[in-house]
């Protein structure tokens, strides 16, 4: 017994060394500790900067004249908010004759936290900047007289893997040897085929070098040229240098993964002439205490769109029941806010487009939502906005341009002016803008993308659209109108909800919402200061 004990002991140390004896010798894969900073190879920025052709020194005694018109449209170093000063102050001028004002924002802050709000908003820049920033992003100029040939854009590889560089080649330059250099620093260059005659050095590494007597030959080799990138990045670029005697070419590779689409199933036959809207659309809204208007919204959709989901995002202190068929409410803590109420009702749509709508409006026969979804449907725009009519008749669109002006370590310029760019070709009551009122038509995934931001609780509207400049492309159509439920009300007449809503929508211009609003462009955005009109 005790013998059997002693082998089935020496058994199990026997297993255990062969085991720890396995694993020490097994292979491992070797993970290379890579600086995932965007940022350019080792030297291609000053290279770059070396390349840019310096002033011809006999131009300097040729005399010009400075056109002011188009000399003025040139980016200046720094940026200023000016307002314009006199005016008539009579009712309603600001609306008729609309004059630019200017805020500078840093007074969102005390004076005493504002040199750390700048060390921190310094901080926050300039690592937005190492995100955002690529080597495709910087200048490249061609020398004139280049004999050598090669792709100035439209070069794409998907991290870690390899392409052809398509384009290569040298012209005829008389010479007994032909020497090609190329040079990278995030992938390898290889030779895809071997051509007699030519001699190829480096290839597997970021460095190689191809050598011939015969030019026909070195530019046959030119055609089977390999690029692989080797450091992953999942969005960024490489700078290649290609270097022969006397010349030099620089042009850059996106190295980046395909752009995964979001489409949308609306299980109709989109070959018909009408659109199926319900398939298509889902209304968004958000709501603070006003039920009945809110019922009043519901009640004229269901007038002209009976079967159309209606989202509705809710902080009212003491919710009510909001219910019917194709209607989805969500409650939310009390106050949370008007974006946070924005974000949560986008975010639970699942058609194509959202139309947002406030909860006090009224649909009509010119809400035809049709047009709009026709709009996007044959156009590029993301979102296109509709008109709003008031009790008084009077109808608004608020298009808005909005524009940044380049400053420097203070921070940029907010532009914003009432206006829009140009008319939209087949569709003569729409215009492409930057900022549209508060009913609107868009693609979900777009409005999803951008978001809203929570933290503006109280005022905010035209912050969503200043998020998506760049990101949005934006249109205004004014021949679909939804009505505005009046906002006239005795004093006597309002309810004490009334009062509440209205203490919690229209806060005063010092309140913490306004400073919010203000701090928030100023450290979030990295503004000085906007203008408007």
């Amino acid at each position: 017994m005790r013998s059997l004990r002693k082998t089935l002991l020496l058994a199990l140390l026997a297993s255990v060394a062969v085991v720890l004896a396995l694993l020490h010798s097994w292979p491992t894969r070797a993970y290379p500790t890579v600086d995932v900073r965007q940022r350019p190879g080792p030297g291609v920025e000053k290279l770059l900067e070396e390349r840019l052709p310096e002033p011809d020194p006999s131009a300097g005694s040729i005399p010009y004249r400075v056109k002011e018109s188009v000399a003025g449209l040139l980016a200046r170093n720094g940026c200023v908010c000016e307002g314009e000063s006199g005016g008539v102050n009579l009712p309603f001028a600001q609306l008729l004759f609309p004059r630019v004002s200017a805020h500078p924002l840093h007074t969102a802050f005390h004076a005493s936290e504002l040199h750390e709000m700048k060390k921190r908003r310094a901080k926050e820049y300039l690592g937005f900047q190492m995100r955002s920033q690529t080597p495709a992003d910087l200048l490249i100029v061609a020398e004139a007289n280049n004999p050598l040939q090669y792709p100035t854009q439209g070069l794409e590889v998907r991290p870690l893997k390899t392409i052809l560089i398509p384009g290569l080649a040298l012209r005829d330059v008389p010479r007994d040897i032909y020497t090609l250099n190329f040079t990278a620093s995030l992938g390898t260059f290889d030779v895809a085929a071997e051509v007699d005659g030519v001699r190829v050095d480096g290839d597997g590494e970021t460095h190689m070098t191809l050598t011939s007597r015969l030019l026909p030959h070195l530019n046959r080799q030119l055609q089977f040229i390999t690029y692989t990138n080797t450091l992953y990045h999942p969005s960024t670029a490489d700078t290649v240098q290609l270097e022969t005697e006397g010349h030099q070419a620089l042009f850059t590779i996106k190295i980046r993964h395909g752009i995964t689409p979001k489409l949308y199933n609306t299980g109709s036959n989109t070959d018909k002439l009408e659109y199926n809207i319900s398939a298509l659309v889902t209304i968004a809204t958000k709501t603070f205490l006003r039920y009945d208007k809110l019922q009043d919204l519901i009640d004229s959709v269901r007038k002209y769109y009976p079967t159309v989901t209606i989202v509705i995002a809710d902080d009212s202190e003491h919710p009510k029941t909001v219910s019917g068929p194709y209607i989805e409410h969500y409650i939310m803590p009390f106050g949370k806010g008007w974006f946070a109420g924005r974000n949560l009702a986008v975010s639970q749509v699942t058609t194509k487009y959202v139309l947002w709508v406030d909860d006090d409006f009224i649909f009509t026969a010119n809400t035809k939502l049709e047009k709009l979804v026709d709009v996007l449907e044959k156009t590029t725009l993301d979102l296109v906005g509709g008109a709003v009519r008031e009790a008084t008749g009077y109808t608004a669109t608020y298009r808005q341009t909005i524009s940044i002006e380049p400053g420097e370590e203070e921070g940029d310029c907010l532009h914003m002016r009432r206006g829009f760019h140009h008319t939209i070709q087949g569709f003569p009551h729409c215009v492409v803008t930057d900022g549209v009122i508060n009913f609107f038509l868009a693609r979900t995934d777009k409005v999803q993308q951008v978001g809203f931001d929570p933290r503006l609780a109280r005022v905010a509207h035209l912050e969503f659209f200043i998020d998506g400049l760049g990101l949005l492309h934006v249109g205004s159509c004014d021949d679909v109108i939804v009505n505005h439920a009046t906002k006239i009300k005795l004093p006597w007449g309002q309810s004490e909800s009334d009062k509440t809503y209205a203490k919690f929508r229209y806060p005063s211009a010092s309140s913490d919402a306004t400073h919010t609003k203000n701090g928030l462009l100023y450290f979030k955005n990295r503004f000085q200061c906007f203008t408007h009109n």
